[in-house]
C-alpha cells in the first residue's frame, strides 16, 4: 500500500510539471498568431503565477481543513480546465481568463504534497518526487513541438489536458491509499501555526527571499530559454526552438535523480551548496561567446542540473529547521514567495531583453544564484543562534 501511494504521489508531480513548460515552448509561435510583442508572454505568466500565489497562501488553511487527497483532486481538475481553455483561446485576452484555474490548480497541491512528503518521507523521496516533476516538464515541450509540426500550438495544450485527465482518474481511484497516514496527519495539521506567527520565527523571512531568488531564475529559464536560442542563434526552425524548452527541465530531472541517491548521505544544506556551484558552471558556459548552439544548450542542461536539488532540499528542510508545528505555514509561504518570483521576474526580464537584447539572460541568472545562496547561508546562521 505504501509503495502504491508513493507511485501515485510521483504521478501527481508529473502532472504538476506538465503545464509549466508549455507557454515557453509555444510562445514564439503563439506570439505571431496573437499579433503581440514577445514580452507579452510575461503578462500571461504573471497572471498564472498570481493565481498560484493566492492558492499557496491559502494552503495552510486548506491543509488544516481538508486532507491532502482532496486538495490534489480539485487542483488537478482546475489545471485540466485551464489547459483546455488555453487550447480554445483565439484571442490574446482569453489566455488571462483561463490562466485563473491554470494557476489556482498549482499552488495548493504543490504546498500540500510537499508538506505531506516532508513530514512522512526522507530527503531522497523528496528529490525523486521533484525529479518526476521534471519528467512532466520535459515531456510537454516535446508535446508542443509535435503539435507545431503536425497541427497547431492549440493541440499542444489540448493533448496535455488529456494526459492530465488520465492522471486525475488515477488519483480518484487511489483515494483509499491515503488512509495510512490520515489520522496522524490530521492531528499534526490541526496544531499547525498560522502565517503571521510563522513569519516571526528566526530565519523564515530569509528563506523566503532565497526561494524568491531561486524561482526567479528558474522561471526565467522556463519561459525564455527557447526565445534565447531564437534571438542569439541563427538558422533554427520553430520546432527545434520549441524543443529547447526541455533543456532546463531535463537538467532539473537529472539533478534531482542524482540527488535522490545521495541526499540522505550528504544532507540538504550540502546538496544546495553543490547545486549552486554546478548552476554557476552552467551559467559560465552560456556566457561564452560561441556562435553555435551546442555549448549554450549544454550550459542550460548544467544550469538545470545544478538547480535540481535546491527546490526540494529547501522544502524538505522546513520541518527540521522550524519544527512540524510551523512546517505547513513555512512551505505555504515558500510557495507563495517562489511564485511571486515566478510572477514578476520573467516579466521584468521580458522588458529588459526587449531593450538590451536577450543575450543578457545569463547575467540575470547569475544575480539570482548569488542572492539565493547568500540568503540561505544567512538563514542557517540565524537558525543556529
Amino acid at each position: 500500500m505504501g509503495s502504491l501511494l508513493l507511485a501515485v504521489i510521483y504521478l501527481i508531480f508529473i502532472s504538476l510539471g506538465l503545464p509549466d513548460s508549455l507557454l515557453g515552448a509555444g510562445w514564439p509561435t503563439m506570439q505571431i498568431d496573437f499579433g503581440v510583442p514577445s514580452s507579452y508572454a510575461g503578462y500571461v505568466s504573471m497572471t498564472i503565477s498570481c493565481m498560484t500565489v493566492i492558492s499557496a497562501l491559502l494552503s495552510p488553511r486548506l491543509i488544516r481543513r481538508f486532507h491532502t487527497k482532496w486538495i490534489v483532486i480539485v487542483s488537478i481538475g482546475l489545471t485540466v480546465l485551464g489547459l483546455l481553455g488555453f487550447s480554445i483561446s483565439v484571442r490574446y485576452w482569453l489566455l488571462f481568463l483561463f490562466a485563473i484555474p491554470y494557476g489556482l490548480g498549482a499552488g495548493s497541491i504543490d504546498a500540500a504534497v510537499n508538506h505531506y512528503v516532508a513530514n512522512h518521507y526522507p530527503s531522497s523521496v523528496m528529490n525523486f518526487l521533484h525529479c518526476f516533476y521534471g519528467v512532466g516538464a520535459v515531456i510537454s515541450p516535446y508535446i508542443m513541438s509535435l503539435a507545431l509540426k503536425a497541427a497547431k500550438w492549440n493541440q499542444g495544450y489540448q493533448w496535455t489536458s488529456y494526459i492530465q485527465l488520465g492522471i486525475l482518474l488515477v488519483c480518484v481511484l487511489s483515494l483509499p491509499l491515503w488512509k495510512q497516514n490520515e489520522s496522524q496527519g490530521e492531528e499534526e495539521n490541526r496544531n499547525s501555526a498560522g502565517i503571521r506567527e510563522t513569519l516571526r520565527v528566526p530565519g523564515v523571512v530569509l528563506t523566503l527571499i532565497a526561494f524568491f531568488a531561486y524561482c526567479s531564475g528558474e522561471a526565467t529559464c522556463f519561459l525564455w530559454t527557447p526565445s534565447y536560442f531564437a534571438g542569439t542563434k541563427e538558422g533554427l526552425d520553430a520546432e527545434t526552438i520549441a524543443a529547447f524548452g526541455s533543456l532546463i527541465f531535463g537538467g532539473l530531472m537529472l539533478g534531482r535523480l542524482i540527488s535522490g541517491f545521495i541526499s540522505n548521505k550528504l544532507g540538504d544544506r550540502r546538496l544546495i551548496r553543490i547545486g549552486i556551484a554546478v548552476e554557476l558552471l552552467g551559467i559560465l558556459l552560456v556566457f561564452l561567446p560561441i556562435q553555435g548552439y551546442i555549448v549554450a544548450a549544454i550550459g542550460f542542461v548544467i544550469i538545470g542540473t545544478g538547480m535540481g536539488p535546491i527546490y526540494p532540499a529547501i522544502q524538505h528542510m522546513a520541518p527540521a529547521n522550524f519544527g512540524k508545528r510551523y512546517s505547513a505555514a513555512v512551505i505555504g509561504l515558500q510557495m507563495a514567495s517562489a511564485y511571486i518570483g515566478s510572477t514578476l521576474m520573467p516579466m521584468v526580464f521580458g522588458h529588459i531583453q526587449q531593450q538590451i537584447g536577450i543575450g543578457i539572460m545569463p547575467v540575470y541568472l547569475l544575480l539570482f544564484a548569488i542572492l539565493n545562496i547568500g540568503m540561505l547561508e544567512t538563514a542557517y546562521h540565524k537558525i543556529a543562534n
